[in-house]
């Protein structure tokens, strides 16, 4: 059934508008302009918060040449309501399509009101609920039309504007139409402006009986036509009923132009908007623009409303320009006829040592296969013939059963068969149209000759055949295609627990104190609340937020399970459940207060819902929340959950996977090691796996894709496996097919390190970390470009922004609750992607998104301290430098440290300027050596995968609990109290330094803490006396003294400061 499309625009309210009427107040009314579509709300008298609350409604159809789909919004101050000044202008917003959503996902949203000009002074913003929905267009059968034709008096001077060119839509819409600039005015003082602007309309074309069969759409482009005498209008077409037939419109008969006619005067502007408004758009041409070309117009459909505008563009490159390209030898078989058989003959394909047989045709009219073959060519000269035979087999073959015996062919008959050159076979590279398939007579097969419908060609991996084909290097399994994923889109489900009343509690369980507790259930995700005591029949109070991870969509099976227990101290009992359905809760873009609510806790008992007590509670979806399902530091997008919130792309990322080298065989098949590899590239919400390439140590997939940029400093993940349903699960054993895919290795590219229209092409190495040890499975090669889609200036000042939306600010998650929430995310992607076709299965999503990163390694933490080692380097060189200087290892050196010391005392102002430059000549200095190439490869040494042995890494792979023997489990226990004790030991000398700051002030030493106060009275006076920087010159003379003046025992400062007491002697 055909749909009607219609934007909905919710005008909720607005607050702290402009006073426009001299009284300190407005009264504002809302204008909103759509497609040439206007609509207006009612006014509200003399309030800067108003709420109107009122709905919208808008037709999407067509592309205007006109209009745009951009939605404008002016909030104006109505002059008949009070005195007024001259200017009731109040503000105004413009949408694009990134702020249309669904139905289902709109959420409130207040915009900040814009100025018309400069020198405005607007305030205030408002709050609207945007989305669009379909519906159902009535497509019943037109009646006959009349069989007079429609006719306009040759001496009308407005004969040419009442011809018909396309019947209009219902006489009810016609209130709907547009106000021109000049009937404004008429508007603002009352609504019936709009049924007289429809009049003229109504005169001219007046709606035949058919136009209650008619979509409420405007026109297509397709249905624009000339207006040339006795030539038949052709019917109007629709985006979104395509698929369907249409009923036979009734053909109106034109009459031929008239000199009067031709000679009338042009329509007027408030004309043409009448007309786009009643759907009948006739072709104006006017006057010295006759050869101008008129503006690209663009189609709008569902997708329009979806997201950035920029998304309707395809992402694929057609040119792979970032791959090599990989020569195919397409064969597509379609049917066969006049063949002397009802069994369901296949069809066999030989070229070179490579035969394969098709899947048992489809019984028709026709035999039907409908089925490309795509046979790898290493060079053009590689293949000389191609045999096509076609065969029938005693009984039904499968197309598992064809594929893994495609030479037998004892027990067939033979129909006939066809013999090609190849090096006459036609050369084929997109956007070239497919080869049209023809029809081959069959030969060989005896006096009953059939004929073969088939095409062949030779293409690329760019050929449109090529995902869908058999290929030659996958062994034709449907789980060896390359396929694109998208992970469900995730929402943050925040329920507030206030309170509860009226609780029921069984007598065999009441007493004076009762402990009160809130399960909640959603899925696999149970939460519960803290204990609430209630004493002496007091109510349970908790107000506490429980947040859970929620994907769309919502199904009607999908409740949120709330238990209200009774802690007991032999267990729970629960007095109460109320089940509520995810597709009822609000949605929230903001922090805003959502309304909370009253459910009724039931129980079942005996097939009866009894009643057993309320709850307070408070529910939305946190759709400004960016739910995490990667760790933030590799995270791959920042976008929040609501796609109303979303920006524009700041560029586009390519990448080019050509192949691996040198591969590991990782499983063993009839005694023979293989590999069945595959890539997986995830950024985003977007998944691309590549085709398997069966039994080889070196594939080579040559296979490009692109991804929108939102944030440059985000990592793209990339990994490569070893499938285990290759074959089948029916080739391999019950062990073998219970096997997992198994992992080759992971690479991470970080966005932000490539330049912008540069193509990278390395080979970076493929390392794994076993329990065993650090391996290297192989090499990968990579092709990757970043495209930058907005100007430099604005791509920096991406980097001034914050990465996470604003909500993760306002209201921030704790870090283990955001790990937790991350942890669940996860879970629930796999099990999304594990339940596609072909599958990704859960251990490799798990895998990609590092869900396992949270879990202890010794090994870990070795290297996190080492990074902290590296990262202090710099303060200890400078510390080496200074002692250099200040020993007088180089006397020249030291010198000119003295004299940069006069200046900088002399001259404190040069102190940023000169260490600003420093910093400059430093980063100037070590451009030389930055890298060349980006490297993106796991690197051991950093991890300290190379130096740690095997018990750390048996530890590390480990379950919890532990599955290693009481006497491995014992042995790590001992040796983490041996690294806890140093531990402790360096956190009792900090916390000893920080006492002993302490201590001088706090009198715990009364003769140390008397010296202190007396010796900062002495200093004071002599700074009152002597100017700063004859002190500071001193002081810094004193510091870079010769060592000949110099005693080699510690300073009388340092040994105060060591004696100072601290709190050490007073533990346990």
């Amino acid at each position: 059934m055909a749909t009607t499309r219609k934007l909905i625009v919710e005008v909720v309210d607005a607050r702290g508008l402009l006073p426009k009427d001299g009284h300190g107040t407005s009264s504002p009314y809302v204008v909103v302009d759509f497609y040439g579509q206007r609509r207006r709300t009612r006014t509200v008298h003399r309030d800067l918060n108003p709420a109107w609350n009122e709905v919208l409604e808008f037709n999407v159809g067509a592309p205007s040449d006109v209009f745009g789909d951009i939605l404008e919004l002016d909030v104006c101050h109505d002059r008949n309501v009070g005195p007024t000044r001259r200017n009731n202008f109040l503000g105004r917003i413009r949408l694009n399509s990134s702020q249309f959503v669904r139905k289902g996902e709109e959420a409130l949203m207040y915009f900040p009101l814009e100025k018309k000009s400069f020198f405005s002074w607007i305030q205030g913003e408002i709050g609207l609920k945007i989305y669009y929905v379909n519906e159902a267009a009535n497509n019943a059968s037109p009646p006959t039309p009349p069989p007079e034709p429609v006719v306009a008096p040759a001496a009308d001077p407005s004969a040419a504007e009442s011809i018909v060119v396309e019947p209009p839509t219902k006489v009810a819409e016609a209130d709907d139409t547009v106000l021109d600039k000049k009937q404004e005015k008429e508007a603002e003082k009352s609504d019936a402006g709009k049924e007289e602007s429809s009049a003229p309309n109504e005169q001219s074309a007046p709606p035949p009986e058919s136009a209650e069969a008619t979509t409420a759409e405007p026109p297509t482009e397709a249905a624009a036509v000339a207006i040339e005498p006795e030539v038949a209008p052709p019917p109007s077409t629709n985006a979104d009923s395509t698929l369907e037939e249409k009923p036979t419109e009734p053909e109106l008969v034109l009459p031929t132009e008239t000199p009067q006619a031709q000679s009338q005067p042009e329509p007027t502007v408030s004309e043409m908007m009448a007309s786009i408004a009643s759907k009948s758009v006739p072709d104006v041409k006017l006057a010295g623009l006759a050869d101008a070309r008129r503006p690209l117009s663009r189609q709008t459909t569902s997708e329009s409303f979806i997201g950035d505008p920029t998304d309707r563009i395809p992402n694929e490159r057609k040119s792979y320009d970032l791959v090599e390209k990989m020569h195919y030898l397409f064969v597509k078989v379609v049917k066969a006829r006049s063949l002397p058989t009802n069994g369901t003959p296949v069809v066999k394909v030989s070229v070179s040592n490579c035969h394969v047989r098709s899947k048992p045709a489809r019984k028709t009219t026709l035999f039907e296969w409908d089925q490309t073959f795509a046979f790898g060519r290493e060079s053009p000269e590689s293949l000389s013939t191609m045999e096509i035979s076609l065969w029938d087999p005693p009984n039904s073959l499968s197309l598992e059963d064809s594929a893994s015996s495609p030479a037998d062919v004892a027990g067939m008959s033979f129909f006939g068969g066809i013999c090609f050159d190849v090096t006459e076979i036609p050369i084929r590279d997109p956007p070239d149209s497919p080869l049209a398939p023809q029809w081959y007579r069959l030969e060989g097969g005896g006096a009953h000759n059939g004929d073969l419908m088939l095409a062949t060609w030779v293409g690329t991996q760019a050929d449109e055949a090529f995902p869908d084909s058999w290929k030659t290097d996958t062994v034709g399994s449907v789980n060896s295609k390359s396929k694109v994923y998208l992970s469900p889109k995730l929402w943050y489900l925040r329920t507030t627990v206030i309170e509860a009343q009226d609780i029921i509690v069984p007598l065999l369980t009441a007493s004076k104190e009762l402990s009160f507790q809130v399960k909640a259930q959603l899925g696999f995700q149970v939460l519960k609340s803290k204990p609430s005591v209630s004493r002496n029949g007091s109510l349970p109070l908790w107000n506490e937020d429980l947040i859970f991870v929620a994907s769309e969509p919502f199904g009607i099976d999908d409740h949120l399970i709330l238990s209200l227990e009774n802690r007991l101290p032999k267990g729970t009992a629960v007095l109460g459940v109320v089940r509520i359905p995810l597709a009822a809760i609000e949605r929230r873009v903001d922090d805003r207060k959502v309304v909370s609510r009253w459910f009724s806790l039931e129980d079942s008992l005996d097939g009866k819902m009894a009643y057993k007590g309320r709850i307070h509670l408070r529910l939305c979806f946190d759709g400004g929340y960016h739910v995490m399902d990667e760790a933030a530091h590799v995270s791959s997008d920042y976008r929040p959950t609501a796609r109303q919130l979303w920006k524009p792309h700041v560029g586009t990322v390519e990448l080019g996977i050509i192949g691996c080298k040198s591969l590991l065989p990782m499983k063993s098949i009839n005694g023979k090691g293989i590999t069945d590899a595959y890539a997986i590239a995830k950024y985003g919400a977007k998944w691309v796996r590549t085709r398997t390439v069966s039994d080889s140590m070196d594939p080579r997939w040559n296979e490009q894709y692109t991804w929108r940029v939102y944030d440059p400093c985000t990592v793209l993940t990339l990994g490569v496996f070893d499938s285990s349903w290759v074959y089948g699960i029916e080739t391999h054993s019950k062990e073998q097919s219970q096997k997992h895919d198994l992992f080759i290795g992971k690479i991470r590219l970080r966005i932000s390190t490539l330049q912008a229209g540069r193509v990278y092409r390395n080979t970076y190495p493929l390392l794994l970390l076993c329990p065993t040890g650090v391996r290297h499975m192989g090499e990968i090669e990579l092709a990757v470009r970043f495209i930058s889609s907005i100007p430099t200036v604005d791509l920096c000042h991406v980097y001034t922004q914050p990465a996470l939306p604003p909500m993760h600010h306002i209201k921030p998650l704790g870090v283990v609750q955001q790990e937790m929430l991350r942890n669940t995310a996860s879970k629930i992607v796999a099990a999304h992607l594990s339940r596609s076709e072909p599958p990704l299965p859960r251990e490799v999503v798990l895998y990609m998104l590092d869900a396992n990163s949270h879990a202890f390694s010794m090994r870990k933490v070795r290297a996190n301290w080492l990074r902290i080692v590296n990262m202090l380097m710099w303060l200890v060189d400078v510390a080496r430098w200074v002692e250099d200087k200040r020993t007088w290892k180089n006397p020249t050196a030291t010198l000119l440290v003295h004299a940069l010391l006069v200046m900088l005392v002399w001259f404190p102002d040069l102190i940023l300027p000169t260490l600003s430059f420093y910093v400059f000549v430093i980063g100037a200095w070590n451009y030389r050596f930055r890298s060349r190439d980006p490297q993106p490869f796991l690197d051991s040494r950093i991890s300290q995968a190379e130096s740690t042995d095997r018990d750390e890494l048996d530890e590390e792979f480990d379950t919890v609990p532990s599955a290693r023997s009481v006497e491995v489990v014992r042995a790590r226990y001992d040796k983490l109290r041996a690294i806890g004790a140093r531990v402790q030991s360096v956190l009792g000398d900090v916390a000893a330094q920080g006492e002993r700051v302490q201590a001088l002030v706090t009198w715990r030493d009364p003769r140390a803490t008397g010296m202190f106060i007396g010796l900062c009275l002495v200093v004071a006076v002599v700074l009152y006396v002597v100017p700063s920087k004859m002190v500071g010159m001193a002081l810094g003379f004193y510091y870079l003294r010769h060592p000949m003046f110099r005693d080699r025992m510690p300073s009388p400062a340092l040994n105060f400061f060591r004696r100072l007491p601290t709190l050490s002697d007073r533990m346990m």
